[in-house]
């Protein structure tokens, strides 16, 4: 059988995009699996499929390169918006779609160049969680926010948030020295975390800026994470290093996101591109 792909990327943050109005998955674990591969299938950090919902213009399935399904991905829901304006699946002339998740139902407005075409959007990622019961992480406090974590003989500052998934942040001097692929899995999978953690590693330039490089359960380092650069911003304002309500830049390895913390809500701000069509063979 052969099924019909987009693929696409959010500053650098790739996805297999699968729409399945009308195109039928039996495994979407397996095939994401499958899919992700960048050897022997198309490549990615995973497949997000675009299904049917009740209650939004579309939902959106997240399946990791492992097979695991994640509850959010802050890049991965504005290629959707933009699949669905492309694919002509809702109403080109609305400025405002909706796209249910696992961790809510999401509010995008796009942005579109001289050419009509799609190539920003403003996405409402809802409040951002501090329990610390609620992000899981198992702590002796009500929040984690700049608490000691000892890993291997090392104490890393960590401050816990989620934003429909589970992260923990981490400020230090270098970012682009560490080795992610040695550190990464010993946050990802360190015991006080139930259902794993994405890992954001933080240096802040100054109040409005920030140079981060994630580690991301299921998935090791990326180019971005959309919920990750929200984290870091709600982090970076929880520990003085910005000020809530102002747009902080928050710098990735593909590129940059634009985040506003609120105690109301963390509105995402960044690109959607294209990169090809095809069909794969199932």
């Amino acid at each position: 059988m052969k099924i019909d792909f987009t693929k696409m990327h959010g500053i650098g943050n790739d996805y297999v995009y699968i729409q399945t109005f009308d195109q039928k998955i039996e495994d979407f674990s397996s095939l994401a699996i499958k899919l992700s591969d960048r050897h022997t299938g198309i490549g990615g950090d995973g497949v997000i499929y675009v299904c049917p919902s009740e209650v939004a213009d579309a939902r959106m399935a997240m399946y990791n390169l492992d097979g695991s399904e994640g509850a959010m991905c802050g890049n991965g829901v504005r290629c959707v918006g933009k699949f669905l304006y492309d694919h002509n699946m809702v109403d080109t002339s609305r400025e405002e779609i909706t796209v249910e998740t696992k961790s809510g139902i999401k509010t995008l407005k796009v942005f579109k160049d001289e050419s009509g075409e799609v190539v920003e959007l403003l996405v409402d990622m809802g409040k951002a969680e501090l329990i610390a019961s609620n992000i899981p992480v198992v702590a002796d406090t009500e929040k984690v926010i700049n608490s000691p974590l000892e890993i291997e003989g090392e104490v890393w500052n960590i401050t816990c948030v989620s934003m429909g998934n589970p992260h923990c942040v981490t400020f230090v001097p270098d970012v682009e020295e560490l080795p992610l692929s040695v550190i990464g899995p010993k946050f990802e999978n360190n015991s006080i975390f139930p259902d794993r953690v994405n890992t954001e590693f933080i240096r802040v330039i100054d109040e409005k800026t920030l140079r981060m490089r994630v580690w991301e359960r299921g998935s090791g380092e990326t180019n971005a994470c959309g919920t990750g650069a929200c984290a870091a911003v709600v982090a970076a304002c929880e520990n003085g290093h910005c000020r809530k309500g102002e747009q902080i830049e928050v710098i990735l390895n593909g590129g940059s996101l634009f985040i506003t913390y609120t105690d109301e809500t963390v509105m995402m701000r960044g690109g959607a591109t294209k990169v090809f069509t095809g069909q794969v063979e199932v």
